[in-house]
C-alpha cells in the first residue's frame, strides 16, 4: 500500500519546486549575459591590489596579528557581496516594466517562493565574487584558510549574505518603484553600509557613535563571520554562531517584508 502524502508535505514540495524554478530562470538570464559578473570582478581586484597594498604601509590601521591585506580580504569579499546584491532590485523594476512581474503574480506560485528564488539566485553572484577573492588571495600568497570545510562554510555564508542584501534591494524596489529613484537610494545606502562596518578597519578604531551604528549594520556581522572563517587564528565557534544567527533572523524578516510588498510593485 502506498504511503499517504499529506497536504503539508505537498505544500512544502510545491514551495521548493517553485523556488528552484524561479532561481533557475534568474540564473539562465545571468548565463546569457555574464557581463555584470565580469565587471563586478574588477572591483575587488582594485581594492586588494591597490588600496590594500597602499594601506598595508600605514602604521596603526590594523593592530591585530597578521598583515592588513589578510585582515581586509574578508571585508572586500563582504563588500563585493553587498555591491552585487544591493542593485539587484533594479532588475526587478525592469521586469515590472516588461510585464514579467505581472505574469508571476497571477500565477499560482507562492509569493514567498518568488522572493526566495530571487534571493537564492543572487547568492550565485556572491559565489562568483568569492571565487575571485580566493583566486586573488592565492595569487598574492596571502595566508588564508583554504581547507575544504572552511571554504564550504564561507560559500554558505556568502549565499546567506547575498540573499539578505538582495531581498533588502527588492524591498527598496517595491517602495520606490522607478529606476531613477532606485539608483539614487542605492547609491545613498551602499557607502554608509560599507564604511559603517568592520570591512576595512577594526571597530576599535571607530568613534563611539560609529561603533553603535556598526552594531546595527548587518554587513558588520557578515564581515565578522567571513573573517572568522577565512583568517587563520580567528576561528571562534561562538562568534560565528552569533553572526550567522543574526544574519539569518534579519534575512527571514526581510523576506517576510518583501513577500508583503512584492504584489504592490505592479500598482
Amino acid at each position: 500500500m502506498l504511503p499517504q502524502v499529506g497536504w503539508a508535505e505537498m505544500g512544502i514540495a510545491k514551495f521548493c519546486l517553485e523556488t528552484a524554478a524561479v532561481a533557475d530562470v534568474e540564473l539562465r538570464k545571468l548565463a546569457r549575459d555574464p557581463t555584470e559578473l565580469i565587471t563586478r570582478a574588477v572591483q575587488p581586484v582594485l581594492w586588494l591590489t591597490v588600496f590594500g597594498q597602499v594601506m598595508e604601509k600605514v602604521r596603526g590601521i590594523h593592530s591585530g596579528p597578521g598583515s592588513y591585506l589578510v585582515f581586509i580580504t574578508p571585508g572586500i569579499l563582504a563588500q563585493s557581496v553587498l555591491f552585487s546584491a544591493i542593485f539587484y532590485g533594479i532588475a526587478v523594476i525592469w521586469e515590472r516594466d516588461l510585464g514579467v512581474v505581472h505574469k508571476q503574480l497571477v500565477s499560482p506560485a507562492y509569493r514567498s517562493a518568488l522572493v526566495l528564488g530571487k534571493a537564492l539566485s543572487a547568492g550565485f553572484r556572491g559565489l562568483v565574487q568569492c571565487g575571485v577573492i580566493y583566486a586573488l588571495a592565492a595569487s598574492m600568497q596571502l595566508p588564508m584558510r583554504y581547507e575544504p570545510l572552511a571554504v564550504l562554510a564561507v560559500l554558505c555564508t556568502v549565499v546567506l549574505g547575498s540573499a539578505l542584501f538582495s531581498t533588502f534591494s527588492l524591498i527598496i524596489a517595491c517602495i520606490v518603484k522607478t529606476r531613477e529613484r532606485f539608483m539614487g537610494v542605492g547609491q545613498v545606502l551602499t557607502m554608509p553600509l560599507f564604511f559603517a562596518s568592520s570591512a576595512i578597519y577594526p571597530l576599535d578604531l571607530m568613534p563611539d557613535w560609529l561603533k553603535l551604528v556598526a552594531r546595527f549594520n548587518p554587513l558588520t556581522y557578515l564581515v565578522d563571520a567571513l573573517r572568522s572563517l577565512m583568517v587563520p587564528g580567528e576561528l571562534s565557534a561562538s562568534h560565528i554562531a552569533t553572526d550567522l544567527g543574526i544574519l539569518t533572523i534579519i534575512a527571514l524578516a526581510l523576506i517576510a517584508i518583501a513577500v508583503r510588498l512584492y504584489p504592490g510593485l505592479v500598482r
